[in-house]
């Protein structure tokens, strides 16, 4: 079962085919399916892209193909989708892959890790790099078919009570901080806190964590982060581009008719770009309102840029010495990120440095 062929199918969408498949269903079976989320209903971007998929799937199906949503804890708490999914208590999840790294740090690579790619270099290594096949294989062994299911392009780097200046600065604080990234600020001092999205405002307001990461503007003002930390920093360089997943399980994904296999991978497409165009059209507005409500926004400092950087490259050795697994991947990415770099350095970066300059 290869990832890669899946993405591509996929990229071409719904609206060619909406017309013709629900005559099609007319004599396909009824399939109802539960979906676990690790994102609470509050956050109508990231929550909302399961929801998005599976509107696609019931309307391209004429009502027969359904899959019932549920936030995180209404059947497995968030860090349970994973083991959910593969284990067939529910049929999908809806998840960021890094979550998991403890398990096993290549899940990683299928959401986000330190200074890596961003959406689009993403989108390219899935669909006609090595990206699809390498990360179907891996997930072929938690009995998982993973698909694209939205994405919230760079992040913020987050909130802050105090201002940051050098690295000293950075030691000892108490961050709430997700995923790898968590591995790489413990190296220059941070004290990383995992802690679930509706948790953060209360730990922030008490001074039981003195910063924390979320998304970014709009799903930030939201949360209210801003009434309780000063400083906004920016970019959060351990996801430039974080993609959230579909999880399915393998054996039930094989057994639905290739009618309804091929929705549901156009359907993950779908909502994987509609997230990002929400989230592009949500934030410009969110962070306005914020810098005017009395945020302080900030660049983190070079300093502090450079030291993560060495940390993120010193763990990369660290882990793939050990985790032959994780060096076959990342060895490819890190091959793939530097000629899309060098790229999009030529045009994208160039072009849109001077449309900035006149802004």
């Amino acid at each position: 079962m290869e990832r890669r062929s899946f993405l591509k199918k996929a990229g071409v969408g719904l609206a060619a085919g909406a017309v013709a498949l629900p005559a099609i269903a007319q004599n396909a079976p009824t399939i109802k399916w539960r979906l676990a989320s690790s994102f609470p209903k509050s956050l109508d971007t990231i929550y909302g892209g399961a929801e998005h998929m599976a509107k696609r799937v019931s309307e391209a199906t004429g009502g027969k193909f359904q899959i019932q949503v549920f936030a995180a804890g209404e059947i497995v708490p968030g860090p349970g989708v994973l083991d959910a999914v593969k284990d067939n208590t529910v049929e999908m999840g809806h998840t960021a892959s890094f979550y998991f790294f403890g398990k096993d740090p290549t899940f990683a690579f299928d959401c986000a890790i330190p200074f890596g790619m961003t959406m689009r270099q993403l989108d390219s290594w899935m669909r006609y790099g090595n990206g699809g096949k390498l990360m179907g294989d891996f997930f072929a062994t938690y009995n998982i078919v993973a698909l694209p299911c939205g994405n919230s392009g760079t992040q913020m780097a987050g909130w802050f009570r105090k201002e940051l200046k050098t690295v000293a600065d950075m030691k000892g604080l108490k961050m709430r901080i997700g995923g790898y990234a968590g591995a790489v600020v413990s190296k220059i001092g941070v004290v990383p806190q995992q802690i679930p999205a509706g948790d953060i405002y209360p730990a922030l307001e008490k001074g039981t964590i003195d910063a924390a990461e979320w998304i970014g503007p709009y799903d930030d003002l939201k949360l209210g982060f801003n009434k309780v930390a000063k400083f906004y920093y920016y970019p959060g360089w351990w996801e430039g581009g974080t993609t959230l997943s579909a999880y399915i399980n393998a054996k039930k994904f094989a057994e639905l008719p290739k009618e309804y296999q091929a929705i549901l991978q156009d359907a993950c497409a779908e909502a994987h770009t509609d997230m990002m165009a929400k989230y592009d059209s949500k934030n410009p507005s969110a962070l306005k309102q914020l810098v005017g409500s009395g945020t302080q926004l900030r660049p983190l400092p070079k300093e502090i840029m450079d030291a993560c950087y060495k940390a993120a490259q010193e763990l990369y050795a660290e882990t793939s010495a050990t985790n032959a697994e994780f060096k076959k991947v990342y060895d490819d990415y890190k091959k793939y990120m530097d000629d899309q770099n060098l790229w999009h350095r030529v045009a994208e970066a160039s072009y849109a440095n001077y449309m900035y300059s006149k802004r």
